[in-house]
Order: C-alpha cells, then structure tokens, then sequence
C-alpha cells in the first residue's frame, strides 16, 4: 500500500502553522474536519483518541518525521493528512529533532490489520533520504502526490524563492536508515 493512494490534494498542508506537538495534531485534525472527512461530531473523540496515544510515547518516530495514528469507531474507512512544515515542530520525537513531515491517520477499529499495514506503509515511504529531500522542495500538493507515487526518480533540486530553504533530516548513522516507530 502506497501513501499516495490514501491521499488527495485536498489532504494535504504545505506549509504547518504549528510549531508544537500537540498543536500540530489539533491543526491536522481540524483540516480533516474543514475538508469533511471527519465530522464536526466526532472531532473531540479523535483528538481525545489522539491525546491518549500521544500520551503513551511521542509519534516522532525520528529522521523529521512524526506519524501520529489511532483506531477509531467514529470512522469506516481510513483517514490520512500530510502536513509539512518548513520551521520544523516541536514534536518530542525520539531523536529530539524538529519535525518538517507529519501523516496524521486514522483507521477504522474494525480494521486493525490495515492499521499496522498503513503505518508501515508509512515509515517505508519516509526512510529514504532523498524522498524526504524530494517533499521537502516540492513547491504544490500535486508535486508532493507524484513524489509519493513514485513519478518522480531524483530528488527535487531545492528552489531559489528567496526564502529560507528547509533542512532534510537524516539518520545520524545512515542517512537512509528507516526511522523508528
């Protein structure tokens, strides 16, 4: 299973506003419900789900990236956000770096299975360094799908825009190392 296949352009935040861990997941959740993937009704449940699993160990799994998931009776088919953040978030992650990549899911509780299937699928995706350098330059939601899919061989060059260009994190051992969950 492919990331790019659970997501649409619509899932997907270029540039985070959050600068903390928890205040991300909030961000993340709401765009779910902006977008009507989630329901207004069911946006306290998720979050409370997302808390208790939060509270448990930090979904920072390292590498800039964080994968904060829970199962949830409130939904019937799986649920993804990407979002991306160019200062980085405070996300507690195991490596204590900032995160720049956040894939926000949830998944039905009556699909367990798929549950570990998705965030494997997930931690495969970003264990490549030049994956992460890819979706670090990529200027559009569109870029970041074809990234994700696969389209796209070599690394995006990082633009000239005049602003700050993101950092790509890596494993301090190995710079393809697939980053822990």
């Amino acid at each position: 299973m492919k990331l790019s296949s659970l997501l649409t352009a619509d899932r997907i935040l270029l540039d985070m506003r959050s600068a903390e861990h928890w205040e991300a997941i909030i961000e993340l959740v709401d765009h779910l419900v902006e977008i009507g993937r989630v329901s207004p009704g069911s946006r306290a449940d998720v979050l409370e789900a997302m808390r208790e699993r939060e509270d448990q160990v930090s979904t920072g799994i390292g590498s800039g990236v964080a994968i904060p998931h829970i199962l949830s009776d409130e939904l019937d088919e799986v649920e993804v956000v990407f979002g991306r953040s160019v200062e980085g978030i405070d996300f507690e992650s195991l490596d204590n770096a900032p995160v720049h990549f956040v894939v926000l899911f949830i998944v039905p509780r009556s699909q367990y299975s798929l549950h570990l299937q998705t965030l494997a699928a997930i931690a495969k995706t970003f264990a490549n360094r030049a994956m992460r350098r890819s979706l670090a330059g990529a200027q559009s939601r569109e870029e970041i799908l074809e990234i994700l899919a696969g389209k796209e061989t070599e690394p995006t060059p990082m633009r000239d825009s005049g602003e700050e260009k993101m950092p790509v994190p890596e494993s301090p051992e190995n710079p393809d190392e697939t980053p822990r969950s």
